[in-house]
């Protein structure tokens, strides 16, 4: 049988530490090979190999029969491998067709002066464009696609390199259910085409879709790799994380016949009125979700209740006192958290250890002025993070550790640590299960859950349908910057959900 890739026993330390132990993976043309795992089960670690990346303590591996103990990212490139990583590596600032050309740009001489050939260049760009289905001129600045278009300029870049092996990180993590269609419509095509890919994902509904075999890894070791129309999805699961899953986190009891109101926002509409109207409550000992298609408004909203965006009128108030929020420094003093979506550009500090990361917040909402005087005890902010960092189960080695370097569902941990740590009284959570595996979302829950029965309000903002029918007690839906439906959990479907979403458009 002809492989595009065979990798054999390998193994990879990092200070003593085995992320990869004695792991064999293959990928044939023409196929769609899912890796799954949790987060730091060594996924990351076997593709940082093949990229070059990583070179492996022990193993070899074979690139379309070719003999290799390691990979350089140069010798990863000559071998027709491209990878797609979750956050994207396109350029904003240049045009789809300088993208798909960096470091290649077609030269004409004129007056014997080699110039840019940008009609050649528009010309080719538009072949690779057409292919993966952007509908834009090739001079379109990529700043101005959406973040879907932005995934196809990815692929296009791994045509234009004519890729054989595609390794594709959580590909639809920030996709709608259109546009992950349009995603699966392109892989399917790049099968045909003979080209192999490597698939990443914790959406394990995707697998049946899309893959053609799994190979599932855990703790850095090899679990097995099985057909996909051989396996029910629900059978990875123990493979993966080694225990059953709880899926679903409603509240125990039922809500009281006049639940006490502990947060409220009133009429709120931003100043560019991406949202618009929005009001809405959040009772006592309930987790509220918010659904919509990306871009119905949510996170705006959720944007401007925290102060990041200008708001031009609207009230919020928390145990019945109205606060006054004019940016996020003066929510954080007056008891709001906000998980935002992005983790990695607005969640944490990346030069940062575990311990700063947790007492970050603690040190401004101490200080006065904006932030700009405060004192400091790095004694007790140590102290205050070992007991966050356990009360969260986070799996580091120690709160000394680079939060850049954890898995996602443990920078998420951190992150909800920090706020914690100030008591807040009010967690938004936007979209806080992208990119994390199934046994760090069910623990994620969990704390949702503890904390609305320490008294704590909890807003969470998920494109997951299954999230939120297996987490929400109520679910607001958005719409085209506008509130369209609540429902009850019990009364929610998919079906009315999506219904709701698309009203107002």
């Amino acid at each position: 049988m002809e492989y595009l890739v065979q990798m054999h026993n390998m193994t990879m330390k990092f200070a003593g530490v085995v992320a990869l132990d004695k792991v064999s993976f293959d990928l044939r043309p023409g196929e769609v090979h899912v890796l799954l795992g949790e987060n730091g089960a060594g996924k990351s670690t076997l593709v940082k190999i093949l990229s070059g990346i990583n070179h492996p303590t022990e193993g070899e591996m074979f690139i379309g029969g070719t003999h290799f103990t390691h990979l350089t990212p140069a010798m990863s490139k000559d071998n027709k491998i491209a990878i797609i990583y979750q956050e994207l590596s396109v350029i904003d600032e240049l045009s789809i067709a300088e993208n798909l050309h960096v470091g290649k740009l077609p030269t004409k001489r004129i007056l014997g002066i080699p110039h840019v050939d940008y009609a050649k260049m528009n010309e080719h760009a538009k072949e690779l464009m057409d292919k993966v289905g952007i509908r834009r001129s090739p001079g379109t600045l990529v700043q101005e696609l959406s973040i879907s278009e932005k995934q196809m300029v990815e692929i296009a870049k791994a045509l234009a390199a004519d890729a054989r092996i595609l390794i594709m990180d959580e590909p639809t993590s920030s996709l709608s259910v259109e546009e992950t269609d349009n995603l699966f419509d392109i892989i399917r095509q790049l099968k045909a085409d003979g080209i192999g890919i490597i698939y990443i994902s914790h959406k394990l509904k995707e697998i049946k879709r899309i893959g053609d075999r799994v190979t599932v890894l855990k703790d850095g070791k090899y679990m097995g790799t099985r057909d996909v129309s051989d396996i029910e999805v629900e059978d990875l699961v123990p493979m993966m994380v080694g225990r059953q899953v709880q899926e679903r986190f409603l509240r125990p009891t039922p809500p009281e016949a006049e639940p006490e109101v502990l947060f409220s926002v009133r009429n709120l509409t931003r100043r560019d009125r991406k949202a618009r109207n929005i009001s809405f409550d959040v009772y006592k000992g309930e987790i509220l979700g918010l659904g919509g298609l990306i871009g119905a408004g949510r996170s705006e909203a959720m944007e401007g209740i925290f102060g990041v965006s200008p708001i031009s009128e609207g009230e919020v108030y928390l145990h019945g006192r109205k606060l006054e929020i004019t940016n996020p420094y003066s929510a954080l003093k007056q008891g709001i958290a906000f998980v935002t979506e992005n983790r990695r550009e607005t969640g944490f500090f990346q030069n940062f250890e575990i311990w700063k990361n947790i007492s970050v917040t603690t040190n401004l909402k101490k200080s006065r002025f904006g932030g700009f005087t405060g004192l400091t005890d790095e004694k007790q902010e140590r102290e205050q993070a070992t007991h966050y960092s356990e009360k969260l189960r986070t799996k580091c080695w120690g709160i000394d550790q680079m939060t850049v370097n954890l898995s996602g569902g443990n920078q998420q941990k951190v992150i909800v640590g920090k706020w914690l740590a100030v008591n807040s009284d009010v967690f938004i959570f936007d979209e806080p299960t992208k990119g994390i595996d199934v046994g760090a979302k069910s623990e994620i829950y969990q704390i949702m859950r503890d904390m609305v029965d320490e008294g704590k309000a909890v807003v969470m903002v998920s494109s997951d349908m299954t999230e939120l029918l297996g987490v929400c007690d109520r679910i607001i839906v958005f719409s085209n910057g506008q509130i369209t439906k609540t429902f009850m959990n019990e009364e929610a479907t998919e079906e009315k959900i999506l219904y709701a979403a698309v009203s107002a458009y």
